[in-house]
């Protein structure tokens, strides 16, 4: 029977993957070639060494890189809807004061669309809205959010996204819940890296994509994911849409599905389901009902306190002009500019522009008032932009950009963090997500703070060692949040 094991070291996604297949004449037969047998090594920076035993030591057989990208995503086969009967489940309700069981039947029917276009915005946006509550409204997972990505050709199949949206139905036709889900050929735009993962699946011999991505495209951001509307069958339909994932991987020729940045409940709940769970870190403002921006700075240590001071100053020196402009007050120009700064900013960090510049006129006609951009100008020109969403109780910070025609110091500072800051104070909002990483976030205020993922892996080798590798990582991830917690900005008796 095979074996693998996957050894984390000191960096958290380098690991050792090595197949050892039993060489008893009694043995049965591997269902790999005999190549797969041999030890590989993976280093931290992706190429592949695949060495071969001999008896005076180990020689070098290849090195290369692994598989090459694939962008463009197949459409499955078709495949039918799934049937969840009443035998499967039915939801249990327990009476606090007569202690009586009712048993109240549910048959499920799930679907799958390739586009989100294929449901009303209000049926799709009523369910997100039961999941969040309007109180923690989420903007990502609306429709008017989701039906931008695809219909500005960001997240496509020739991008390597395909849509797979669930549509639960009740026997009666109405709808009980969704997921955004995709079909992937890749692991760009997902911020949840799991390119390692994929180079040692392909080692062992099986196929990583398509994988099935429940997620938002290219965002970072922590939200429901299984959309559910309030009522008896809640619970019922969670765990059906998370068993329907999990069924569809058959059905899809997948390899495993991934649902990065659920909220913490959603993660305990399909941990209980099967799926294995990652920890990550982001940065996060919390507003302790400060009153006003020099509130929040008394809270800080007075050197703290003292360089953000000092780099507001700097960028005011620079006769800098920053503005907040919402819903009509954004004009077609400003999204023009603006997508011009924002691929300044992936070409200069040899990133990828995921996001078209369709993206960003449909998304700010579409969304409104939800919709924040941060701009910089200089002597009337605009010069900068970051791109924020309002969330009901959060401020959500995406994509920054500037002129590649000058320096502006402590600019990104400005437009990214502190005036995400001054705008959370003023409308009340309880956090700041400023983005993936950025250990510099945490002087300014931004405190690490877990994010979530979780991940079906149905090769049961594969999983064995997914999960090993998970363990070790999430012991580290956790003493690493605790370093840089203490490390915090605040005075001690703030923290």
């Amino acid at each position: 029977m095979a074996v693998m094991d996957i050894m984390t070291c000191s960096a958290p996604f380098f690991f050792t993957l090595s197949r050892r297949l039993s060489t008893h004449p009694s043995a049965p037969e591997s269902r790999f070639a005999a190549p797969h047998s041999l030890p590989w090594v993976f280093s931290p920076i992706g190429f592949i060494t695949r060495r071969r035993r001999e008896r005076k030591g180990v020689a070098v057989q290849a090195i290369f890189w692994g598989q090459e990208r694939s962008k463009r995503v197949a459409p499955p086969r078709p495949h039918r809807d799934i049937i969840i009967s009443a035998e499967d489940f039915s939801q249990v309700k327990q009476e606090k004061e007569t202690a009586t069981v009712v048993e109240l039947p549910l048959t499920l029917t799930v679907s799958v669309i390739s586009s989100i276009s294929q449901i009303p915005a209000d049926h799709w946006d009523a369910c997100a809205l039961d999941s969040t509550g309007p109180e923690s409204a989420n903007p990502f997972i609306t429709h008017a959010f989701l039906s931008s990505l695809e219909d500005s050709k960001s997240a496509v199949p020739e991008e390597g996204w395909l849509p797979q949206h669930l549509v639960a139905r009740h026997g009666d036709g109405s709808i009980l819940g969704v997921v955004p889900l995709y079909l992937k050929s890749h692991s760009y735009g997902e911020y949840v890296f799991d390119h390692s993962w994929a180079n040692a699946f392909y080692r062992y011999g099986g196929a990583y994509y398509p994988k099935l991505q429940s997620c938002v495209p290219f965002t970072p951001a922590t939200g429901p994911r299984m959309l559910v509307r309030n009522g008896p069958f809640h619970d019922q339909v969670f765990d059906g849409l998370c068993k329907c994932m999990q069924q569809l991987t058959g059905q899809m020729g997948a390899s495993s599905v991934h649902i990065t940045f659920p909220t913490k409940q959603e993660w305990d709940r399909v941990g209980q389901l099967g799926y294995l769970q990652r920890i990550g870190m982001q940065y996060h403002w919390k507003n302790c009902n400060y009153g006003s921006f020099d509130d929040f700075l008394m809270d800080l240590k007075q050197s703290k306190r003292k360089n953000i001071r000092q780099e507001r100053k700097k960028v005011q020196a620079q006769n800098l002009q920053l503005k907040r402009l919402r819903g009509d007050d954004i004009k077609p120009w400003h999204w023009d500019a603006f997508y011009k700064f924002y691929r300044n900013t992936t070409d200069n960090k040899w990133g990828q522009a995921y996001l078209t510049r369709e993206f960003f006129h449909l998304m700010g006609s579409r969304m409104g008032d939800r919709v924040l951009l941060v701009i910089a100008e200089e002597n009337g020109k605009l010069v900068a932009g970051a791109l924020n969403l309002i969330g009901g109780d959060t401020l959500f910070g995406r994509n920054w950009g500037c002129s590649n025609e000058a320096h502006y110091h402590a600019l990104h500072f400005e437009a990214c963090y502190y005036q995400a800051i001054e705008a959370a104070i003023e409308w009340g909002l309880k956090t700041v997500e400023a983005g993936a990483q950025g250990e510099h976030k945490i002087q300014r205020g931004y405190l690490p703070t877990a994010t979530y993922s979780a991940h079906y892996i149905p090769d049961p080798d594969f999983r064995d060692a997914i999960s090993s590798f998970l363990q070790r990582e999430t012991i580290q991830t956790k003493m690493a949040l605790q370093l840089l917690s203490d490390s915090s900005p605040f005075k001690k008796e703030i923290v």
